[in-house]
């Protein structure tokens, strides 16, 4: 769904394991572009069955692979760069609009398949300190890293999240 501002309703997750790394995924093709899962929201979705959906078509985790610790408070917004405006497109869409999730991965990390439809969105993954992707992630989403991040740090580290900035 593109709203009337141009943006594109998706959701992104932000997956944790039990030491507080972050999943961080490789696009299919690519040797340096790593982002998080995300994706955008189907006709009649709610952002909890959008993350639920994108969570297994890219990564092949299910429910029961991962506890739902959080959202974001409010959707995070991000503008695309002109280059990458589909401008032939009718709606135009210029940027997302997500409900971010903060995930556990309950079950295990050998569950994780990028094989789950026919067009796989990344072809490998590895886990990376909490604020790596917050200075590694492609320019236009920087912003977006950084408040979803500094969003989920007290949930993640408790009170000593400040340690962790």
């Amino acid at each position: 769904m593109i709203d009337q501002d141009g943006f594109r309703h998706g959701v992104a997750i932000v997956l944790i394991n039990n030491k507080n790394r972050l999943f961080w995924a490789r696009r299919v093709g690519s040797r340096n572009a790593w982002q998080f899962p995300q994706g955008g929201v189907g006709d009649d979705e709610s952002f909890e069955t959008t993350m639920f959906r994108e969570l297994y078509e890219e990564i092949g985790l299910k429910k029961t692979d991962v506890e739902v610790l959080a959202s974001s408070k409010e959707l995070l917004t991000y503008r695309l760069p002109d280059y990458l405006v589909r401008h032939h497109m009718a709606p135009i869409c210029i940027g997302q609009k997500q409900k971010w999730f903060l995930l556990r991965l309950i079950g295990s990390e050998d569950d994780v398949n990028f094989n789950v439809t026919d067009s796989p969105e990344f072809d490998y993954f590895r886990w990376v300190s909490y604020w790596f992707p917050a200075h590694n992630i492609i320019d236009f989403k920087r912003d977006v890293y950084q408040q979803v991040l500094r969003e989920f740090a007290p949930i993640v580290f408790g009170k000593n999240a400040d340690q962790y900035k």
